[in-house]
């Protein structure tokens, strides 16, 4: 797309403006985003800069004073190496330094301390029809040691029904 100021060269820039409830955009390159003036571009940053600014702001109970030995005993980084680069050194850091990350790690993962990563669209049907599967049986064990038979029932026959939905999508 280009620019729809100069309509030369290619739009970099989307700026979205929002005045008594009219949205407007506009798609700019960087030259004519700078000479707009009415906001100000910042220079491209690094994930590592980033996590740097996080690990700055974040309300940690472990203060950067009282970690200054708190290091990896496999690639020798430090906390303060970490804290100004973002980066870790191996995979071992991630358990050395995880009281000092995971409050990041959950503001960031919205409260969750693990990545449960994203699922193809293609799969996700199939994916999630398995997890009730799965969800339900463990439910039906429970309704069988508790002897509530008129649940097991109903879960039995819910299990059933997504099996054959499962197997009837799985032909085409």
């Amino acid at each position: 797309m280009l620019c729809q100021n100069c309509k030369k060269n290619p739009a970099t820039v989307h700026v979205t403006r929002i005045i008594n409830n009219t949205k407007t955009e506009l798609y700019l390159c960087q030259n004519c985003a700078s000479e707009q003036g009415e906001f100000s571009l910042f220079a491209p940053f690094s994930v590592s800069q980033l996590l740097g600014s996080l690990l700055d702001s974040a309300k940690s109970t472990v203060e950067l004073d009282k970690t200054p030995g708190l290091e990896c005993h496999v690639c020798g980084m430090d906390y303060r190496q970490f804290k100004k680069t973002g980066l870790f050194g191996c995979k071992n850091c991630y358990r050395v330094f995880k009281d000092e990350i995971s409050p990041i790690i959950k503001r960031i993962q919205g409260g969750a301390t693990h990545h449960t990563g994203k699922v193809p669209q293609s799969q996700s049907t199939r994916l999630r029809t398995n997890k009730e599967i799965k969800d339900l049986k463990l439910k039906l064990q429970d309704a069988i040691k508790i002897e509530a038979f008129e649940e097991a029932a109903k879960l039995r026959d819910m299990i059933k029904d997504l099996e054959e939905s499962k197997q009837g999508g799985d032909s085409l």
